[in-house]
C-alpha cells in the first residue's frame, strides 16, 4: 500500500474520493422518449384536420360572408348591414324569441329524462321494458315523426277527440300561433330524450352506491334524495345533457317544423334554422342566411356557457 501523501507542511494530506463522470444517456432512450411524446399528437392529428378543414374553415368562410352583399351586391362588403336587415326583420325577432323560450323550457326538456333514468335506476317494475320503450321514439325519422303527430294534433284529430268525450273543447294545436310552437317542442322532447336518457343512465353506472344506500337507510324520501344525492353526484352528467339539448333544440328541429307547421301559423314557429333555411333556399338570400348562421352560433355560444356557469356554480352550493 502506497503511503498517504505528505503536504508541504509535512502533514499527511486528506485522500479524497474521485467523482465519477456523469454519462450522457443513450441516444436511443432519448430518441424513444421524443417519440412519445409525439405519439399523442400524431395520433390526434387527423381529427384536428378534419375538424378544422370541415368545421372552423367554412365557419370562418360563412362569418367572412356574412359581411357581403346580396343579389346587386353580390361578393360587395356591406359591413354590418346584413345584421341590421336581421334585427329589422319581425320573423327574425320571432324566431329569437322563440330562442328565448326554448331556454326557459329547457329545465323541463332536461328533468323528464332525468327522472326516468332516476326511476329505471332504482328499478321499478317493468325498468327493462320502459328502457326500450323509452329509447324507441330517438331512431324515428323527425318527419315520420312529424307526419305521425300532424294527424294525431289535428283540429279533428284523435286527440280533440280524447279531449271532448273528457267535456273539454277542442284545441288548436298546430293553427293557434300562441300554441302551436310549445306542441312542436313537446314532441321535440319526447321524439329526443332517448339519448339524453341513455347518457343519464350511463352517469348513474358511476354513481356511488353506498350513498343512496346510506340516503336510503336515513329515511330519505325521494326528492331528497334526488336533490341531495343524486343531482351532486351526477353534475358532470346533467351539464352535459344540459348542453346538448339545447343545441339539439336550436339546430335539429328544421324536420318538425317542416313537417308540422312550416314555420306558421303566422311566423309564430320559426327558428333560426328554419328562418336561415328560408333565405338561403326560398328567397336565394346566401349573405343574410350566413349572417343569420353566425348570429346562431354566437346565441349557442353565450347559452352553452351561460348554463355551465349556473350548473357549476349550483354545484359549488352542493358541496
Amino acid at each position: 500500500m502506497a503511503p498517504p501523501s505528505l503536504s508541504p507542511s509535512g502533514l499527511a494530506a486528506p485522500t479524497t474520493g474521485v467523482r465519477p463522470q456523469a454519462t450522457a444517456p443513450p441516444r436511443r432512450n432519448r430518441v424513444g422518449s421524443r417519440a412519445e411524446r409525439l405519439a399523442p399528437l400524431v395520433l390526434v392529428a387527423p381529427a384536428v384536420l378534419v375538424i378544422v378543414v370541415l368545421r372552423l374553415w367554412p365557419l370562418l368562410l360563412g362569418i367572412n360572408f356574412s359581411f357581403t352583399g346580396d343579389g346587386d351586391r353580390n361578393g360587395t362588403a356591406v359591413g354590418l348591414d346584413n345584421y341590421l336587415t336581421l334585427l329589422d326583420d319581425p320573423l327574425f325577432r320571432t324566431a329569437l324569441g322563440n330562442v328565448g323560450l326554448l331556454v326557459l323550457l329547457l329545465p323541463v326538456a332536461v328533468a323528464i329524462p332525468g327522472l326516468l333514468a332516476t326511476f329505471i335506476h332504482l328499478k321499478v317494475p317493468g325498468h327493462r321494458l320502459y328502457r326500450g320503450v323509452y329509447f324507441f321514439p330517438a331512431v324515428l325519422s323527425p318527419v315520420i315523426v312529424g307526419a305521425i303527430f300532424t294527424l294525431l294534433l289535428a283540429y279533428d284529430g284523435p286527440l280533440n277527440s280524447l279531449l271532448g268525450g273528457l267535456g273539454i273543447g277542442p284545441v288548436d294545436w298546430l293553427g293557434d300561433p300562441d300554441v302551436a310552437i310549445f306542441a312542436v317542442v313537446g314532441v321535440h322532447v319526447w321524439a329526443t330524450f332517448g339519448m339524453a336518457l341513455v347518457v343519464f343512465l350511463a352517469g348513474f353506472a358511476t354513481l356511488d352506491s353506498s350513498l343512496l344506500d346510506a340516503a336510503k337507510v336515513d329515511g330519505a324520501s325521494l326528492p331528497q334524495t334526488i336533490r341531495h344525492v343524486i343531482v351532486p353526484g351526477l353534475s358532470r352528467t346533467i351539464q352535459f345533457v344540459f348542453i346538448t339539448t339545447m343545441i339539439g333544440m336550436l339546430t335539429s328541429m328544421f324536420g318538425l317544423l317542416f313537417v308540422m307547421t312550416s314555420g306558421g301559423p303566422e311566423g309564430s314557429t320559426y327558428l333560426p334554422e328554419y328562418y336561415i333555411w328560408t333565405q338561403q333556399g326560398q328567397m336565394n338570400r346566401p349573405a343574410l342566411a350566413s349572417a343569420a348562421s353566425t348570429a346562431l352560433f354566437l346565441i349557442m355560444l353565450v347559452v352553452g356557457l351561460a348554463q355551465i356557469a349556473v350548473l357549476r356554480r349550483a354545484a359549488g352550493k352542493e358541496d
